[in-house]
Formats: C-alpha cells, structure tokens, sequence
C-alpha cells in the first residue's frame, strides 16, 4: 500500500513537471507536434519506468508515420494510454472523453498538444469534434480511438461506437488496428495500485476505407473489431513467449 502511495506521488509530480515543459514548447510548436514527441512521449515512459512496467510490441513495420491514419485499439488500462505513447513513432492525437480536458494543468497541455475532446452528452458539440478531428487529419495529423469508448473490465472487447468509424469516412483516412493484451492485469479498471510486469501491443496492416460508405459503415466495424481481436490474441500469445 505504502509502495503504491510512493508510485502514485512520483508519477503526479513528474505529469505535473512534463504539463510545465510542455507549456514552455507550446510558444514555439504550431501544430503540437513537438509537445507530443519532446513532452508526452518522454512523460509515458518516464511513467511506465516509475511503475515498473515494460511494453512489448509486434508489428511496427505496419506504420508509416508520413500518412495520416486513425489508429483504433481496445482499452484494457490506463497504461494503454502511456504504452502506446511509448512505441508508436506517429504524431497522433487522442480522441477522448472532454472530462480529461477539464483535469487542470494537464487538459490545457492535452489541448495544446492537439488532442481532441469529444462531449458525449452534447450531440451537436459531438459533431463540431469530429469535424475539428477530420481537419487534424487533413492536415497531416493522425487521430488515436478507443472505439469501445471507455475500459474493459474483464478484458473482453466491449461494443464499438459508430463516431471513430463515421470520422474515417469523412477524413478518407485508413484504419490500422491494435490488439493490446495484459495491461489490466497490472492496472484493473477502477485501481491505481499498480502491478509490475508486461504487457504486449501488437500493431495490424491498415484496413482501407474507400470501399465503404455510410450505409455500410456496420461492415467496416466489424472488419475492424474482427482486426482488433485477432491483434489482440496476438499479443496474448506474445505474453505467452515472453514469459
């Protein structure tokens, strides 16, 4: 218990001095792209050190960091969100709930860092963000989601929502999916003590989008989940060996 206080305290107080750099490059980076590599990156894995926690991966050949993608990965941990920051070599933004926005210090970093804050309870402010998120793309940005919109609690994939998949469409972007395994193991959801250990993140080959359309959006999510899972066993297996 004393020992998970002490991992706690230090992980605030280094979010807290890596939220204060990353205001000082804020002057100095129009796009957010050096906040998200000099402060974000630095700050997951400085996290994932304090908590002892090491990520492996497969499948890094799969990304091309010069086109702009959504990246869609099932959400097991909050150390989902300091892992994929570790490995991904992409200047992508989270698309999340507009409640991490509002955190102090960290939700102006988060803004300016050009992560997008979606408010669910406001359809038509929904909308406005998913139309901020499309030019982000536009522009060369790519855009992370968690379709299933909040955390498993088992670990199994949740339902997915329809808005990541409707952004797609509209920004004319691929999809490249993510299996993450073992990260709940260390983190349950609804704990902050954390577990030292593994976990695995493997990345699959894009899914194109060009051949869909609104009416079969139903069928472009279901490639994915079908991705997703597949991904996810993956790295289930990749656990396995490194155990």
């Amino acid at each position: 218990m004393i020992k998970s206080f002490i991992i706690n305290t230090l992980v605030v107080v280094h979010s807290i001095i890596m939220c204060l750099w990353g205001l000082l490059i804020v002057p100095f980076d129009r796009t957010g792209k050096r906040v998200h590599f000099y402060a974000a990156v630095p700050w997951a894995k400085v996290v994932l050190w304090l908590c002892g926690v090491k990520v492996i991966t497969r499948g890094l050949v799969n990304i091309d960091p010069s086109v702009p993608r959504i990246y869609m990965t099932n959400h097991q941990s909050y150390l989902d969100v300091f892992g994929l920051l570790s490995i991904l070599p992409v200047d992508f933004k989270f698309l999340m709930k507009q409640e991490l926005m509002k955190i102090p210090l960290l939700g102006f970093a988060m803004r300016r860092a050009g992560y997008i804050g979606i408010e669910r309870e406001d359809p038509r402010k929904a909308v406005e963000s998913m139309r901020a998120a499309a030019e982000r793309i536009k522009n060369g940005a790519s855009v992370l989601i968690f379709p299933e919109g909040t955390r498993s609690p088992d670990g199994n994939l949740q339902d997915f929502k329809r808005g990541g998949f409707n952004l797609a469409l509209r920004a004319g972007c691929d999809i490249t999916p993510i299996g993450i395994a073992g990260s709940g193991r260390l983190v349950p959801k609804g704990s902050f003590r954390v577990r030292k250990g593994i976990f695995a993140i493997s990345i699959g080959q894009p899914i194109r989008t060009s051949q869909y359309s609104k009416k079969s959006i139903g069928a472009l999510m279901e490639e994915v989940r079908q991705a997703i899972q597949s991904l996810k066993q993956d790295s289930e297996e990749l656990l396995r060996l490194e155990q």
